[in-house]
């Protein structure tokens, strides 16, 4: 074989080792649809005391993604939806979710419909150009009777056909007492997630909150493979303070195996992985974000 042949067949197999590891890097990039980003309360203080500016921030860290905590007479974060949207875009952001507790106030059963508090909700939400409009949390007095929890199941159901007029889904986010507390032998969890609809409802997994209630992430996504859309990314630790076994900390320094989590999420089609962070030992919040960020990076998200 002359020189000339062999540098060519050496060429011709380094293209294609290139080709293929190309094509490894795109497939463990985020996926069609895929996107990262921050829930607002894990920097809850800075926002409070300059929203604009810890926005500023947080775009320069490279977060394009936001969701809502706050949504207050029709303001997010002191805004209308309209001046929020405007402050987001000239940010190079966007806020395809947020957290608006629906409560048995918002539903209106001498009437059958949602009351204007609701429906203002779900308005101000496709405003923003949100995909999920997310309760997280329900009234302690559902959460006692079956028939109750069954009942307001039903209204969220109901709450998922509204938002599907806007082009949006109703969603739910845990805590840990879906797992602890139980009705007529069913934790409150499996009950909320066989008495929705998945094509009216959709689920928020907190794979960090659920730890207080003796749950596991891995055990709850291999019990409902494929049902939740959308994800909280936590670690957590032993807690320092407060009445909570575990508090949150920094991705990848807890007992949660989050990286595991998130792939198997990405895997069975979780599309929205947004970090938050609660609790910090010490460190600033909005530092904790920078960190979990590039964590999430170099994970491939």
């Amino acid at each position: 074989m002359n020189n000339s042949r062999r540098q060519f067949i050496r060429n011709t197999t380094f293209a294609a080792l290139g080709t293929s590891l190309l094509q490894q890097n795109l497939f463990a990039q985020a996926k069609k649809g895929e996107l990262t980003g921050i829930q607002l309360y894990s920097i809850r203080s800075e926002m409070k005391a300059d929203p604009l500016g810890t926005l500023k921030q947080l775009s320069a860290m490279g977060y394009k993604h936001v969701e809502h905590a706050n949504y207050i007479n029709r303001k997010f974060y002191g805004w209308t939806a309209k001046e929020f949207k405007t402050v987001l875009d000239d940010l190079g952001m966007k806020m395809p979710s947020g957290h608006t507790v629906m409560s048995t106030q918002h539903w209106d059963a001498k009437n059958n419909d949602f009351t204007d508090s609701w429906k203002y909700t779900v308005e101000d939400a496709a405003a923003m150009g949100q995909m999920f409009v997310i309760s997280p949390s329900m009234e302690q007095k559902t959460r006692t009777d079956i028939n109750e929890l069954k009942s307001f199941m039903n209204v969220f159901n109901k709450s998922g056909e509204l938002c599907q007029k806007f082009g949006m889904k109703f969603g739910y986010h845990n805590h840990d007492f879906e797992f602890s507390e139980s009705l007529s032998g069913r934790t409150l969890f499996d009950i909320i997630l066989t008495e929705t609809d998945p094509k009216l409802v959709m689920q928020q997994l907190d794979i960090g909150n659920m730890i207080n209630g003796g749950a596991k992430a891995l055990d709850i996504m291999k019990k409902y493979p494929g049902r939740f859309e959308s994800m909280h990314v936590k670690d957590e630790i032993t807690a320092t303070s407060g009445h909570d076994k575990f508090e949150s900390t920094i991705l990848g320094k807890g007992i949660i195996p989050v990286k595991e989590v998130v792939d198997l999420g990405r895997k069975w089609g979780t599309k929205h992985f947004i970090i938050e962070q609660e609790s910090y030992q010490g460190k600033q919040p909005i530092d904790c974000a920078k960190e979990d960020l590039e964590i999430m990076k170099k994970w491939g998200y």
